[in-house]
């Protein structure tokens, strides 16, 4: 084993008052080069230490070779949006190895591999290298692996300096790994021996480090894509249609991963799904609306070019009054955009989706958890609405790694909405319509292909359609339809998810968020409140709106709406909807990409409230 002392330069900050269970690591690779595996065991084992965690993936929309970084922000209050300090920066990229140095912070620390011939020209951080190829070569790694197994000896190297127990580092690649002994002996073996060099030759602790905590019990680590996949098991999906797509591929992936294990008839062993990679987002949702009129629970998923392609099909679902899902995991846009970037900028556009007078129902799930529930809710409220239900998540939120307490099974029975069966049809004393409004709520009574009944037959159309769903193109049967499709949409404002509203009885100020924010709302809400400013918040969790809204909005002279677009999407609707308040909501907006941070909230509501 070599054992020569690599470079060490020593800044500021020492290790004799060492920050604790409160930083940021960053590690900056390439794409494809398999450091994935070493960062998911850093986070990994964090949290088996009790340490609050959540990770963050900035990659490329290439599939191999561009700059990628990693970002494990450890919490001990729990906090997990994205921080904008990076205290420790460890680089393996020599493309990107001056940024990553310049991003370190003072009394940081820099760690890289000796194999990046660069001059850390720096004294107010502490630096040093490792041998990175010695490790793997030493420990016998075979050569075509050597390049993916390096990227443990940054694990290692950590592990030592900010005290990582090896223990958990060990469990959480036999967790990784399935308890598959020799690819565990394998990668642990360069991460020992990179820890064991590391106290050897820099035996001074870093000025960062970790402590076990209890915090941890009771929680789980996933993303929203494979809580959602989940939740759509547990909501009694039929048929799943998708075309890949970042960042919803992992999605579809994940349904294809998790049906075979939870939906399988115990008699015949046979499965009671279908999935199907469809050869694009208009053949998916096409597929979806098929699925849908004939009686199954349809879903597809895609992001936000995909919804571009889809529009026709689900203006379609909303006339015909097909229930169906759709899962947009946004990123940025417009166009190709950015497709490895998050951002909250399809709003407007799933809102208004569909020319004419359509009017669609948005679900904003803002956490892991309301993801695996919005899994399955959609599927209750596009049967019982009979539409497309939206189901807007995007790629911080579905692609990332979340704390959450496990996923309950659904508390509330399955809801098919208004079905009418033969017997139903036999008791009935007047005729049946598809499209006649018995009840006064909009919401007309179905029956699924299959019901031998011969009354049960009608023709879905996408045209005009009278009440028994004959074509007319009468202006007041048109009219009659439309006014009872607006009906509908009325009552669905008391059915969708309500928001969650948190009131502090000394706030002047609101805010309004959604989705993804949440965690960094909540950051900035406790920051800001130390400062002297407390607030009142107002979570959505679905459109269309109700009076919830209305009353938090005329609590409050200043309003502020955050959201992650440029253009203020969620204020513009408010606005529309409520356009005797518009002058108490403000607009704050930020959209680069990158999920928001506390500071840039506490900023700019500071920045407004000085005006």
């Amino acid at each position: 084993m070599t054992t020569t002392k690599t470079k060490e330069k020593q800044g500021k900050r020492t290790a004799s008052d060492p920050v604790v269970n409160d930083f940021s690591i960053v590690v900056g690779t390439k794409n494809g080069s398999g450091s994935q595996t070493s960062n998911l065991t850093i986070i990994r084992a964090l949290f088996k230490m009790g340490i609050p965690v959540s990770g963050k993936n900035v990659f490329p929309s290439n599939i191999q070779g561009l700059p990628t970084w990693y970002t494990i922000r450890v919490s001990k209050e729990g906090y997990t949006a994205r921080r904008e300090n990076k205290e420790i920066v460890i680089a393996m990229n020599p493309d990107t190895f001056a940024g990553d140095l310049a991003d370190v912070e003072p009394g940081g620390l820099f760690i890289y591999a000796d194999h990046l011939r660069f001059d850390v020209d720096r004294d107010d951080i502490r630096s040093l290298s490792f041998p990175a190829k010695d490790f793997v070569r030493d420990a016998g790694i075979p050569t075509n692996l050597r390049d993916y197994v390096m990227n443990m000896a940054y694990v290692g190297v950590l592990a030592q300096l900010i005290g990582l127990d090896l223990d958990a580092v060990r469990a959480a690649l036999d967790f990784h790994f399935s308890g598959k002994q020799k690819p565990v002996d394998l990668n642990f073996g360069v991460i020992k021996m990179a820890a064991e060099w590391t106290a050897e030759n820099h035996p001074e602790p870093a000025p960062f480090r970790v402590e076990p905590m209890d915090a941890t019990g009771g929680y789980i680590l996933t993303d929203g894509n494979t809580a959602a996949a989940i939740g759509a098991a547990y909501g009694g999906v039929h048929l799943v249609t998708w075309y890949p797509i970042t960042p919803a591929s992992s999605l579809g992936e994940a349904l294809g991963t998790y049906l075979p294990k939870l939906r399988k008839d115990p008699e015949t062993g046979k499965n009671t799904f279908a999935v199907i990679q469809a050869e694009d987002e208009l053949a998916a949702i096409g597929m979806a609306v098929g699925g849908g009129w004939a009686g199954l629970r349809a879903m597809t998923s895609t992001s936000g070019p995909g919804i571009s392609l889809m529009t026709e099909f689900a203006g379609l679902a909303y006339y015909s009054e097909t229930p169906i899902v759709v899962w947009d995991v946004q990123r940025m846009g417009p166009s190709t955009g950015l497709p490895t970037r998050t951002s909250q900028g399809d709003i407007v556009q799933l809102f208004f989706m569909g020319h004419g007078d359509t009017q669609n129902v948005l679900l904003l799930p803002g956490s892991v958890q309301e993801c695996f529930e919005f899994g399955w809710r959609a599927f209750d409220l596009a049967e019982k609405l009979q539409m497309p239900v939206y189901v807007l998540s995007d790629l911080d939120l579905g692609m990332n790694t979340w704390m959450t307490k496990p996923f309950e099974y659904p508390d509330e029975p399955m809801s098919r909405g208004k079905v009418l069966w033969e017997e139903d049809l036999e008791e009935l004393t007047e005729r049946w319509g598809r499209y006649k409004d018995v009840d006064g709520d909009g919401i007309p009574y179905r029956t699924i292909p299959g019901n031998k009944h011969p009354a049960a037959a009608w023709f879905g159309r996408g045209t005009g359609h009278d009440e028994y769903a004959r074509y007319t193109e009468n202006h007041d049967d048109w009219d009659r339809n439309m006014e009872r499709l607006l009906r509908k949409y009325e009552n669905a404002r008391a059915i969708v998810p309500q928001p969650e509203i948190d009131l502090d009885d000394e706030a002047r100020i609101g805010l309004i968020a959604f989705g993804s924010t949440g965690p960094a709302i909540d950051e900035a809400r406790d920051r800001l409140a130390k400062a002297g400013t407390p607030t009142s918040y107002m979570r959505l969790r679905a459109l269309p709106f109700n009076e919830n809204e209305r009353a938090f909005i005329e609590a409050y002279d200043r309003v502020y709406v955050i959201e992650m677009n440029h253009t203020g999407q969620m204020h513009q609707i408010l606005s529309v909807e409520f356009p005797d308040l518009t002058p108490r909501l403000v607009s704050l907006t930020h959209n680069n990409g990158l999920p928001l941070t506390a500071r840039w909230i506490v900023e700019a509501i500071e920045g407004k409230e000085g005006e």
